[in-house]
C-alpha cells in the first residue's frame, strides 16, 4: 500500500450537498473534479524555441501551446496566458493560431521589427517555503543529487512516504524546530532550528544531506534483490551509526558554534 484516500466520491447524499456552506460546495467540486481527472488521457503540449539574432543579440522565447485538454476539460484553468516564475515558459492555452505561425518560420528568416523597449526590473529572492510546497520538495528531495545513481535511487520516495510526511513537518512544529504562520502558512525557522541546523554543519554533515537517505534507499534495494543479506545491511548501518556518533562524542567544537549562535539569534530579537 503506498496512499490512501480519506475522501471518494461516491455519489450517495448527493441531495445533502444543498445544506453545506458556499465555501465547502467549492472544496467538493475541487475533489470531485481532482477525482474524475484521473479518468482522463493526458493533455497534449506542442512546445516550440524561438531565437532572434539583432545585430550581436541574441533574444529566446519558448513557448508551450496546449493542443488536447486531455484532463484539462474537467479541471478548468485559467484562460488568460501564464507565465512560469522563472520567465522562461509561456503558454498559451489551445492556441492553434500561435502554432501555426511559429510552424511558418524558418532557420535564417529575416523578419521586420515594429519596435523595442528596455524594460528594467529586479530579480526577487526565492519564496518562503508553505506547508504545501514543502511536502512537494520532501516528496522530490531527489532532484538536489548529483550522483545519477543516487538519484534514480530515491526518486518516487523522497524523504517520508505520502502518508509520513506531514507528520513529520508536525514534529518539526512541535518541537519547535519550525514555526508556521497559521494565516499564510509559510514555514520559518526557529532560533534553536538554526543552531540545530549549525550543530550537524559542524559535526555530522550527513544529516542534511538527502544521499543518505538515497543511500540507504539503495542497501535496501540491494536487500531486496538479494545482492546482500539483511544481516550485512544492518551490520554497515550500525557501523555507519556508531563510527559518526563517536566522531561527534569525541569533537570538541562547542567553542566554535558560539558565533553561529550569535550570527542567528540577532534576527531573533523581540
Amino acid at each position: 500500500i503506498t496512499d490512501h484516500y480519506a475522501i471518494i466520491p461516491t455519489g450517495q447524499g448527493f441531495g445533502a450537498l444543498r445544506s453545506v456552506s458556499m465555501v465547502g460546495q467549492q472544496v467538493y467540486e475541487v475533489i470531485v473534479r481532482r477525482f474524475l481527472s484521473i479518468f482522463y488521457p493526458p493533455a497534449i503540449y506542442q512546445k516550440a524555441s524561438l531565437i532572434t539574432s539583432l545585430g550581436k543579440e541574441k533574444f529566446f522565447a519558448n513557448f508551450r501551446i496546449l493542443m488536447e485538454e486531455g484532463y484539462l476539460k474537467v479541471t478548468p484553468q485559467p484562460e488568460s496566458k501564464k507565465k512560469k516564475d522563472d520567465g522562461e515558459e509561456e503558454e498559451n492555452s489551445g492556441d492553434a493560431a500561435m502554432l501555426e505561425a511559429l510552424m511558418k518560420l524558418r532557420k535564417g528568416m529575416k523578419l521586420p521589427v515594429k519596435g523595442m523597449k528596455i524594460k528594467e526590473g529586479e530579480t526577487s529572492p526565492p519564496k518562503r517555503y508553505n506547508s504545501g510546497s514543502m511536502i512537494l520538495a520532501m516528496e522530490n528531495a531527489g532532484q538536489l543529487i548529483e550522483d545519477e545513481e543516487l538519484r534514480a535511487q530515491i526518486k518516487g520516495s523522497g524523504i517520508g512516504t505520502s502518508a509520513t510526511r506531514a507528520e513529520i513537518l508536525k514534529k518539526l512544529f512541535n518541537i519547535k524546530y519550525l514555526a508556521l504562520a497559521k494565516k499564510t502558512q509559510v514555514i520559518t525557522p526557529t532560533l534553536l532550528g538554526e543552531i540545530v541546523f549549525d550543530v550537524c554543519q559542524a559535526s555530522m554533515r550527513q544529516l542534511l544531506n538527502p544521499e543518505l537517505t538515497a543511500s540507504w534507499e539503495k542497501g535496501l534495494t540491494y536487500v531486496a534483490e538479494g545482492t546482500i543479506t539483511p544481516d550485512e545491511y544492518m551490520e554497515k548501518l550500525e557501523r555507519f551509526v556508531t563510527l559518526r556518533t563517536n566522531g561527534v562524542k569525541q569533537t570538541n567544537n562547542a567553542y566554535m558554534l558560539r558565533p553561529y549562535f550569535d550570527a542567528a539569534a540577532q534576527f531573533y530579537k523581540k
